[in-house]
């Protein structure tokens, strides 16, 4: 799942830099490319959040839960996220036609946070945790304007200290309220890894909510899902009705892919998806690779026309899939050079 939810990612990102051109939201390209899009960053967050929790758990099980063993354990991983977060910005600078200022918070600042609170949310109880993520799911209603009315370019820009924490915190692209709804759900899926009834039902009510959200479009007039606009599911910001739908479609993937895993049997297509584990095992250094490859690629294509509809699909698409190769020759042949292995490193 870890693979996948990276594909995904590499995948809309590369969609944003090299859209095709003439192409209208309504066009069925789009709508694919937006709902990979949608589910890519919750399910790169929430699993996120179950590895996390799980190096978390296993800590206190271990009794390496003290003071100065939580911080030897937390400021390499903090630190190295949020480094990696302004080298992405780097990478793709809006400066050379890319997407974030070199300060940005992201998608890694959301996991730093998640780390850092990670030894609190160890020790909390399951029915806590999931009351917890009932508030991240409402807190959109909550904050209200201060939320964020605009775009993603008012996200990626902040002037001075306290726009920077409003822009990690509550408005910006991905800020920890609501966000951490994801991490939250993550951890909820690692504690009741053995309770698949409980997750199914989980599923079920979300289906059934997902439908209700149809309904109300429909009935509305109002368009389902859009990035941004006036919409019942919105990615910019993320309204409650999208981390409920993202939600259950996260957790119904990981349900399908685990199969039987769970009981000790196989999971989905038994060894047919195997072939994606040397992906999962670099998911992060993946992550910030392909910034460098879009950072060329958006430099390059400054002032210069959209590429058509085939042109653009194919270069997404194997932009996307190139990794899967390439990371299985990465774990044959040089699987210590990553940033796994430096976090693996520094930290104990």
């Amino acid at each position: 799942m870890r693979a996948i939810a990276v594909l995904c990612m590499v995948q809309v990102h590369t969609a944003a830099i090299i859209p095709p051109r003439g192409m209208s939201v309504d066009d069925p390209a789009a709508f694919v490319a937006a709902a990979f899009g949608g589910m890519a960053a919750p399910m790169f967050v929430m699993i996120s959040g179950w590895g996390i929790h799980k190096s978390a758990v296993r800590r206190v099980a271990e009794g390496r839960n003290g003071g100065s063993a939580w911080i030897s354990w937390l400021i390499p991983r903090v630190a190295l996220l949020a480094i990696c977060q302004i080298l992405v910005n780097v990478l793709l600078n809006v400066e050379r036609g890319g997407r974030f200022e070199w300060y940005t918070p992201g998608v890694l600042t959301l996991l730093a946070i998640a780390a850092l609170i990670s030894p609190i949310l160890a020790k909390l109880g399951v029915k806590v945790r999931a009351s917890l993520m009932l508030v991240m799911a409402a807190s959109p209603v909550f904050l209200g304007d201060a939320a964020g009315l605009g775009g993603f370019w008012e996200r990626v820009y902040s002037v001075g200290a306290y726009e920077w924490v409003a822009r990690l915190l509550w408005n910006g692209t991905y800020p920890a309220l609501p966000w951490l709804f994801f991490i939250l759900l993550g951890t909820l899926i690692y504690d009741l890894s053995e309770n698949r009834n409980v997750r199914e039902r989980f599923v079920a009510i979300g289906l059934a909510l997902t439908t209700v959200t149809i309904a109300v479009a429909e009935a509305e007039g109002t368009p389902w899902a859009l990035t941004e606009g006036n919409a019942i599911l919105t990615f910019f910001p993320a309204s409650p009705a999208f981390l409920v739908v993202s939600g259950t479609l996260a957790v119904l993937a990981h349900r399908i892919l685990e199969g039987d895993e769970g009981g000790g049997g196989k999971p989905w297509r038994g060894d047919g998806l195997s072939f994606l584990e040397p992906l999962g095992k670099i998911t992060l250094t993946v992550y910030v690779a392909h910034f460098a490859v879009l950072g060329v690629v958006a430099s390059a294509m400054q002032g210069e026309p959209e590429l058509e509809l085939v042109p653009a699909f194919t270069a997404t698409i194997g932009h996307t899939l190139i990794w899967i190769p390439l990371a299985i020759m990465h774990q044959r042949h040089c699987p210590k050079l990553s940033l796994e292995e430096l976090l693996r490193r520094v930290s104990n």
